[in-house]
C-alpha cells in the first residue's frame, strides 16, 4: 500500500485520500488551531494538506466544526483538511506510520516532535522531505524541496 492508498477522511466527513492530489506535490502537516506556529497556515502555490492533532499540549481541542470555522475565519484557510488525528502513539493513523519512517535532515526519524511537521510529497506519491515543526514554511531548504517537486509549469 502507498501513501496515496490511505484512506483519509475530510474535515466535513467525506472520504478521501491524498490521491486525490497525484501529480501535484502535497506538503503533509499536523495542524492545530490554538498552537503559536499556527501563522504557517499559507498558500504557498502547491497543495497544503492539514491534520488536526490535539496530542501536543491540548491545542487542538475542537470539534470538526469549530477546527473548521477558526481555520476559515481567523486564517482564511482554504487548504484541504482532514478529520482529527494522532500522529503518534498506539492510535497512530496509518497516514502517520507511513510518514515517520521518513529521517529529517539530521538523519533523524520517528516520532512527530510537535504541531506543524511537515512532510513533502512528491507528485509520484513517494516522501520527499521531513521538515520539523520550526522549519518556517519560508525555510530555505523547504522551498527547495517544494520547488524541486512542483509539477512542470504548462505553457
Amino acid at each position: 500500500m502507498g501513501i496515496y492508498d490511505i484512506a483519509l477522511t475530510s474535515l466535513a466527513g467525506e472520504p478521501g485520500s491524498l490521491g486525490d492530489f497525484a501529480g501535484r506535490a502535497v506538503l503533509v502537516v499536523n495542524v492545530a488551531s490554538k498552537c503559536g506556529l499556527t501563522p504557517q497556515y499559507a498558500d504557498r502555490g502547491f497543495t497544503v494538506a492539514g491534520f488536526p492533532c490535539n496530542q501536543f499540549g491540548g491545542q487542538e481541542p475542537g470539534s470538526a466544526e469549530e477546527i473548521q470555522e477558526f481555520c476559515a475565519t481567523t486564517y482564511g484557510v482554504t487548504f484541504p483538511m482532514f478529520a482529527k488525528i494522532e500522529v503518534n502513539g498506539p492510535g497512530r493513523h496509518p497516514l502517520y506510520a507511513e510518514l515517520v519512517a521518513t529521517p529529517d535532515a539530521d538523519g533523524e526519524a520517528g516520532d512527530v516532535q510537535w504541531n506543524f511537521e511537515k512532510f513533502l510529497i512528491a507528485p509520484d506519491g513517494t516522501v520527499a522531505g521531513r521538515f520539523r515543526p520550526r522549519v518556517a514554511p519560508t525555510d530555505a531548504a523547504l522551498v527547495a524541496a517544494i520547488e524541486k517537486h512542483l509539477p512542470a509549469q504548462v505553457p
